[in-house]
């Protein structure tokens, strides 16, 4: 079992095949998903990796978190996830997840939290037909009617479907195809709708219904970090270039010093 990735929804868009087909698409970007932690069986009781993505003011990460994200030495990120992986598909502390972690044609499951809409009647949160428009209803045909009995059972149950607040719940789509793959800019493209508002956090992982295809790099496809700096060593001390020898100008005697000296006016 491989790892997923945090991504950022962009929008939607479309793409056109060699037959022509228009295929509507939603672009999703990696936003510099690094690994910050590992979640191993001894001290965890799990195998998992803690990833980041997206940049977080420093001035905005209480101590706690700043110690976190130093001891994996990467920057502070405005996005955590896990996911649970094999003991052999551990990714290094560090490395970046790039876009063709996901290669064309496979599937995965997105999971977002879907678009909030406020309070909403029943007619659209459950898709309530509705009372009837004709004569008698007087102005009550877009209510749910009775809610629960009279004396007996003389309540309503919990999770009567009535009006409420709709949306921003956790949602996951499953198969959504992979058309594309853009590995400078970091961007997946997957056909279909994904749950959640432009800019919203998206996480994507291998599809749990579909048979993973060969072609999948294995862990994952990443790239390291940049080694840390090495300590410069004492630079040697520049050549010293001696002066090309000049004769030297005999000094002039004192007679002729001051006759050279300009006299002074009176009054000066």
């Amino acid at each position: 079992m491989r790892s997923g990735v945090i991504a950022q929804k962009v929008g939607m868009t479309r793409l056109f095949t060699e037959a022509g087909e228009h295929v509507p698409v939603t672009v999703l970007r990696l936003a510099n998903c690094q690994v910050v932690a590992h979640r191993t069986k001894e001290q965890n009781g799990y195998i998992a990796l803690q990833l980041g993505s997206g940049a977080r003011k420093v001035q905005r990460t209480n101590r706690a978190e700043r110690g976190h994200f130093a001891v994996a030495k990467v920057e502070p990120k405005r996005k955590l996830a896990e996911f649970r992986v094999d003991a052999d598909a551990l990714i290094p502390i560090g490395a970046e997840i790039t876009a063709d972690h996901f290669v064309v044609g496979q599937y995965v499951d997105v999971t977002g939290t879907s678009t909030g809409k406020g309070w909403a009647g029943p007619m659209k949160r459950w898709n309530f037909a509705g009372l009837r428009a004709s004569h008698g209803v007087s102005i009550s045909h877009r209510s749910h009617g009775s809610t629960g009995g009279r004396q007996d059972p003389g309540k309503t149950f919990k999770n009567k479907k009535m009006a409420g607040h709709l949306g921003v719940e956790r949602v996951t789509t499953l198969n959504l195809k992979v058309m594309q793959t853009d590995v400078p800019r970091g961007l997946i493209l997957v056909e279909g709708a994904v749950p959640g508002v432009k800019g919203g956090w998206i996480t994507v992982r291998d599809a749990v219904k579909k048979t993973l295809p060969k072609e999948a790099p294995k862990p994952g496809k990443f790239k390291l970090a940049e080694a840390a700096a090495a300590t410069p060593e004492a630079a040697p001390a520049p050549a010293v270039t001696a002066a090309p020898a000049t004769t030297p100008t005999p000094a002039p005697a004192a007679g002729a010093a001051q006759a050279a000296k300009p006299k002074k006016k009176k009054g000066e």
